[in-house]
C-alpha cells in the first residue's frame, strides 16, 4: 500500500489532506463497505471526513484523528489481503485498539509466542475470536499464561465468551482433555422449584449463556456428542462438590453469586493439568441480603498468590450495542453519588 500527503499552501495548516492509495479495487470497495457504510462508521466515530477518489481515499479533519483512522484503515486493508471478511466488529476493535498492532498471531493452546506484540486470535472450530479492547487482549494473555485467572467487570465485556473460547481452543490443541463449565444456581424472583420439568429443565436456563458461547465456537453436533460422552460438562456449581477437576478447562461463570464456602470449595477443586477461569461483575450480586459474595473475598485473599491473575473491565470495554456501555456508566455513577452522600 502507497501513502501520500497533498500538502496545502500553509504547511501548517492543520486541516491538510492526508491521502491513502490502495493498490486492489476490489479489496477498496470491501473496505469502504456497503454504500460506504464501514467508511461512514470511521468518520463519526473520529470526526473526520473520508473521501473516495478512484483507488484512493482523501482524509480531511484533525491531524490527530486523520493520522488514527489512516492507522484504522490501513489495518483493515491488511486484514483483507491476509483473505478475511471486515465486519462491524472488527472495525469496533481497531478503532478501540488504535488499529496499532501490525502483525497477527494466533492463539492456538501453547503458541503463545506468537502474542507477542501482535493481534490475538483464539481458534475454534467455527470462527476466530479476536479481543477487542486492550483489556479483553490482556485477559486472554492470563487465560494462557496462568491456572487460575479471574476476569471481573460489567456485563458485556466478553468475560465468560473469551473464557469459553481459549477453553475450546485449548481442548481442540489436547492441552486439556474436557471443559468444565459452572454457574451458581441462584434464584434471582423465580424459585427453581417452581420451574416446570425434572431438575436438567428446572437447571438448564441458568446454564444456556454457557450453551450459547459453545455453540458459536462448537458445530452443533460435535458439541452434542462431546456433551453426551461428557468431554464438555455444563452443571451448578453445587454439583462440583467433591470433586477433583484434572487435565480440564474450568469456568466459574457469575462468581459473585457464589458464597464464601462454595467459592473456597470451588477453587480447591482445581487439578492437575487444569486451567480455571472466574468471571463475574460485583454490581449484580443476587445472593440474599448479609451473604457474603465469594468473588469479594477471593479478591481479597488471592490478589497476591503467584499464579493467580486478576483482570478488571470497565464500561469502555463493553462490546454489545452502543447503549449498554452508556447504561452501565450511568448506574456507576449514580453509585458514586450514592456513595459520597
Amino acid at each position: 500500500m502507497a501513502i501520500s500527503e497533498m500538502t496545502p499552501p500553509l504547511a501548517q495548516e492543520a486541516n491538510k489532506e492526508h491521502v491513502l492509495e490502495f493498490p486492489d479495487n476490489r479489496l477498496l470497495i470491501d473496505l469502504c463497505g456497503e454504500y460506504d457504510r464501514n467508511l461512514a462508521n470511521i468518520e463519526q466515530k473520529l470526526k473526520v471526513q473520508i473521501i473516495r477518489r478512484g483507488n484512493q481515499l482523501a482524509i480531511h479533519g484533525e491531524e490527530a484523528a486523520q493520522l488514527e483512522a489512516e492507522t484504522v484503515l490501513q489495518s483493515l486493508y491488511q486484514r483483507l489481503e491476509t483473505g478475511k471478511s471486515v465486519e462491524q466488529g472488527d472495525i469496533d476493535r481497531e478503532l478501540r485498539m488504535g488499529g496499532s498492532e501490525k502483525n497477527t498471531g494466533t492463539l492456538d493452546g501453547d503458541q503463545m509466542e506468537l502474542f507477542k506484540g501482535g493481534k490475538v486470535e483464539i481458534k475454534t472450530r467455527k470462527k476466530l475470536v479476536e479481543p477487542r479492547t486492550e483489556a479483553q487482549k490482556a485477559y486472554v494473555k492470563s487465560l494462557f499464561n496462568n491456572e487460575l485467572a479471574f476476569g471481573i467487570g460489567p456485563a458485556g465485556t466478553g468475560k465468560t465468551y473469551l473464557a469459553v473460547a481459549v477453553g475450546v481452543s485449548m481442548f481442540i490443541s489436547g492441552e486439556v482433555d474436557k471443559i468444565i463449565l459452572s454457574r451458581p444456581a441462584v434464584e434471582a424472583g423465580e424459585k427453581l422449584g417452581y420451574l416446570p420439568g425434572d431438575m436438567k429443565d428446572k437447571v438448564d436456563p441458568y446454564m444456556q449463556p454457557l450453551y450459547d458461547a459453545l455453540n458459536d465456537f462448537l458445530p452443533a453436533k460435535q458439541l452434542g456428542k462431546l456433551i453426551e460422552e461428557k468431554k464438555i460438562e455444563i452443571a451448578p456449581l453445587a454439583f462440583m462438590r467433591g470433586r477433583t477437576l484434572a487435565n480440564a478447562f474450568v469456568v466459574l461463570d457469575e462468581a459473585q453469586n457464589a458464597t464464601t464456602m462454595q467459592m473456597k470449595m470451588f477453587l480447591t477443586r482445581l487439578g492437575e493439568g487444569s486451567r480455571m477461569a472466574i468471571t463475574g461483575d460485583r454490581t449484580q450480586v443476587d445472593l440474599p441480603r448479609g451473604v457474603q459474595s465469594g468473588l469479594r473475598d477471593a479478591e481479597r485473599l488471592l490478589s497476591e498468590v503467584k499464579g493467580v491473575s486478576f483482570n478488571y473491565f470497565t464500561a469502555n470495554d463493553v462490546v454489545r450495542h452502543p447503549l449498554v456501555a452508556a447504561i452501565i456508566k450511568a448506574y456507576d455513577a449514580d453509585a458514586e453519588k450514592a456513595q459520597k452522600t
